[in-house]
């Protein structure tokens, strides 16, 4: 793919002259401190800053921020994940514009960021936030609306026909322990098939790693568990691309996929729809799709 250009960009503007958008979301009140009461969106946390310690990788770094290591590789390309130099200082990506929610609370599961968000019914408590494992290649996790249906402490693991097949020595079933791929606590969704739960492999969170269902860090399925309801609702998305405003100021966060070409149009449709095309700099919000650093970027064209 070839490098976005200026003249790229205002060939597929041109292409949407003449397209109808979506209205705007409708005002909402907002569901933490901070967020624009105006569209229901806004950012999350703050970016942190962090020196590494001697023989620490990244994944542990990760790990003690709460975030995956896809979003840590992100914000920091030019670093070793496996053998960062001891004394270097990393970014730590959290913040977070939070993705267009479609219904008032529950659970919203953003694929493309590896992420997972709680939006609690009452408007005084906090929206929560967790870093996800993901199903892997050909194994991708559906996108739709579905209900918790089930919680469980201690689950066992029915090993599924299809990852007996691939590997004839697990027994049918997994009892709980440490040797359990659920971890200690996991949510059923009325798409059966699917769990949000731990895992014994806390390595994998910040990747594409089960077999679709959605994997936590062992102390954060814990907390998940507390904040969820039986009959909440899940709502997977498939957001690359995010935009906001934050006391006046154009965001947009890009997240990494295959085709670039892909997110220009994307992120043009994005901003159409929240009325914020004529106050972004195009300059800046080519820059934040090439580089696709997962975090919040101000594009605001300046007068």
């Amino acid at each position: 793919m070839g490098k976005i250009t200026l003249r790229n960009l205002v060939a597929v503007i041109a292409a949407f002259c003449g397209l109808g958008y979506p209205a705007p979301a409708a005002n909402a009140d907002a569901l933490h401190q901070g967020i624009d009461q105006s569209n229901r969106s806004g950012i999350l946390g703050s970016p942190q800053r962090y020196r590494v310690k001697e023989n620490e990788s990244l994944f542990e770094v990760a790990r003690k921020f709460d975030v995956g290591i896809n979003a840590v590789v992100a914000a920091n390309p030019k670093a070793d994940p496996w053998i960062p130099p001891a004394g270097s200082l990393i970014d730590i990506p959290t913040f977070w514009i939070l993705p267009d929610l479609p219904t008032g609370s529950g659970i919203v599961v953003n694929i493309p960021e590896l992420r997972l968000y709680f939006f609690p019914k009452k408007r005084s408590r906090s929206v929560a936030t967790f870093p996800l494992g993901i199903g892997n290649q050909g194994r991708d996790t559906p996108t739709g609306g579905y209900l918790v249906i089930e919680k469980i402490i201690n689950p066992a693991w029915h090993v599924p026909k299809s990852i007996r097949a691939e590997s004839p020595h697990l027994p049918k079933v997994v009892p709980p322990g440490p040797d359990n791929p659920l971890g200690s606590h996991a949510l059923r969704l009325s798409l059966s098939s699917v769990l949000i739960h731990g895992t014994n492999k806390p390595w994998g969170i910040g990747r594409r790693s089960s077999h679709g269902c959605l994997r936590l860090y062992p102390e954060d399925i814990v907390k998940l568990f507390k904040l969820v309801a039986k009959g909440t609702r899940v709502t997977i998305v498939d957001q690359p691309i995010k935009a906001c405003t934050q006391e006046g100021r154009v965001f947009v966060e890009v997240h990494r996929q295959e085709s670039k070409a892909a997110d220009v149009g994307r992120a043009l449709h994005l901003l159409a729809t929240k009325n914020l095309v004529a106050r972004t700099d195009f300059t800046k919000l080519i820059r934040a799709i090439e580089e696709m650093k997962g975090v919040p970027v101000d594009v605001t064209l300046v007068p």
